[in-house]
């Protein structure tokens, strides 16, 4: 018996091995650089472990979170190790799904190459990308999000149909967006009972990931309709009236992300991107050539980035940064099967075996050469460790500062009521009672939008957003945080504001108007 398989495979196993690990590395060392949106599942979470329920605000239960899989996760966990460090918690939850992440990308590409290099070249980027290590320590659910897809992926093209079922369904439970990959999963297992013969074809659907994607779904749909009044979450609804997006916001966005991948913005000028761009389309099209013929049920996952971005330009929404890595993984994965066939075919051209090792050193020297110069050594924020140098979250860091001194100087509590259009870090950080401007667990205030678009400042300094005066005004809050440039044209151009509100404090900053800035009704103030 040859011992040359078990050895091929002992070396699989251990390059395997090899990029799990630079995954998690690549994830610990930056430390927790939350956005602040991660901060809003942590209240959840902190709520549910301390009895308060599955709320934000303690006493209204709103669902204004769309990610309720990994909020419990984050509880388990709290209740579990009887503690409270949720930044520290999504961490280590999401390098250890990243890592399991890079590993599925080497199973499907092995699988469909049967070769290693192409596997252990898609692994490796993925495990530095600069844009999935961001939103990993930023403590966002997108790390587990890509798990769920890649697990579906998986179980699929090995015709597990059963996991194919219950994976889907932890993804939606994670985000509902996962229709989206879930939708291309559906159409070929569909198309595939049609061509199969020899049985009625409603015999031939695959009734096991049915029951078990429903199945997996119905606890929490059940629960959430009980206890909501529905499953839906306020926060889609919410952006979608209180942000004024331009046409063609998310295409344009979209597509700056997808001729991107590996954050090429910083090394090539306007027109290689351009250029690189092109050639990444050219790649995955190639790619889907090749899938329809070696192993089709992975076309879904080649089609998912264009399912993506067909529905998000449609839908045009705010393209917060989290949004973008969804598609990613599947897009890298295109890119990388087209440049090896066209290594392929190359190497059969010139029967020369050494071109597979030189041409996976080449890309893996280029587009990692690309990745590794996002990242920083020094960051001039947060954590010192080197980090994505698009994990910016100075931010968050003024908000954490603003959070902390209502608790510890002005002595806020659950009952003090502090406005802010972003709650994640101030809620987090004051256990005040939030009302959030936006609306996303405070939805009554939806009636308030969309806003005069005469109070949204413009110029050198966009933004796609105001705070209605009127909303304020008739609320009147204890505390309000904001950014200067969301009450420039608006608030504080409001007498009624102005005599009886103080600002207290504000922090600079070079983004969102002149900073920061903290205002106490004019009572409290002593």
């Amino acid at each position: 018996m040859s011992t040359r398989p078990l050895q091929q495979d002992r070396l699989a196993l251990a390059l395997l091995a090899a990029v799990m690990l630079v995954a998690l590395v690549a994830r610990i060392l930056p430390s927790p650089r939350n956005i602040d949106d991660s901060f809003i599942t942590f209240r959840y979470a902190r709520n549910i472990t301390q009895g308060a329920g599955f709320v934000y605000n303690v006493g209204v239960a709103t669902l204004g979170t769309t990610t309720p899989l990994y909020t419990l996760m984050m509880a388990a966990i709290a209740f579990v190790v009887r503690g409270s460090d949720f930044p520290i918690y999504a961490l280590v939850v999401n390098a250890l799904a990243d890592a399991i992440n890079v590993a599925l990308l080497f199973v499907l590409v092995r699988r469909l190459t049967q070769s290693l290099y192409p596997a252990l070249l898609l692994g490796g980027l993925y495990a530095i990308a600069p844009m999935s290590v961001t939103f990993a320590v930023g403590g966002m659910e997108t790390s587990v999000f890509i798990l769920w897809m890649l697990a579906t992926m998986t179980a699929f093209v090995f015709d597990r149909p059963l996991w194919v079922g219950i994976f889907a369904g932890l993804g939606l439970l994670t985000r509902p967006d996962a229709a989206l990959w879930i939708l291309p999963i559906g159409l070929v297992q569909l198309i595939l009972a049609v061509r199969q013969t020899g049985r009625p074809l409603l015999r031939r659907l695959p009734y096991a990931t049915y029951a078990a994607g429903i199945f997996t779904l119905a606890p929490w749909l059940i629960f959430a309709t009980v206890y909501f009044g529905s499953p839906l979450t306020n926060t889609i609804s919410a952006k979608a009236v209180a942000y004024n997006i331009p046409a063609l916001g998310a295409l344009t966005s979209l597509l700056q992300v997808y001729a991107t991948p590996f954050l090429e913005s910083p090394t090539l000028p306007p027109n290689g991107v351009m250029i690189a761009a092109l050639v990444y389309l050219v790649l995955n099209l190639l790619a889907f050539s090749y899938v329809a013929r070696r192993e089709p049920r992975l076309l879904a996952f080649l089609a998912y980035p264009f399912i993506y971005l067909i529905v998000y330009s449609v839908a045009n929404p705010l393209m917060f940064r989290w949004y973008w890595l969804p598609p990613l993984p599947a897009w890298m994965f295109g890119i990388v099967i087209g440049a090896w066939l066209i290594v392929t075919a190359l190497a059969e051209r010139t029967s020369a075996r050494i071109v597979y090792p030189l041409a996976t050193g080449l890309l893996a020297l280029v587009f990692g050469n690309f990745s590794l110069r996002g990242w920083l050594l020094h960051p001039d924020h947060g954590a010192t460790t080197p980090a994505p140098e698009m994990a910016w979250h100075e931010l968050e860091l003024h908000y954490r500062t603003i959070g902390e001194s209502l608790r510890e100087d002005y002595g806020v509590t659950a009952q003090t009521q502090v406005a802010s259009a972003d709650i994640g870090a101030i809620g987090y950080f004051s256990g005040a009672t939030i009302l959030d401007t936006v609306g996303l667990v405070t939805p009554e205030l939806s009636r308030y939008y969309p806003v005069d678009p005469a109070l949204i400042v413009s110029g050198d300094d966009p933004q796609n957003y105001a705070i209605p005066p009127s909303l304020i005004l008739d609320a009147q809050p204890d505390y309000f945080v904001t950014m200067e440039a969301f009450v420039r044209l608006g608030l504080l151009q409001e007498p009624a504001f102005t005599e009886n509100y103080t600002l207290m404090r504000e922090i600079p900053t070079g983004y969102y108007g002149t900073g920061v800035q903290l205002y106490a009704r004019n009572d409290l103030i002593r």
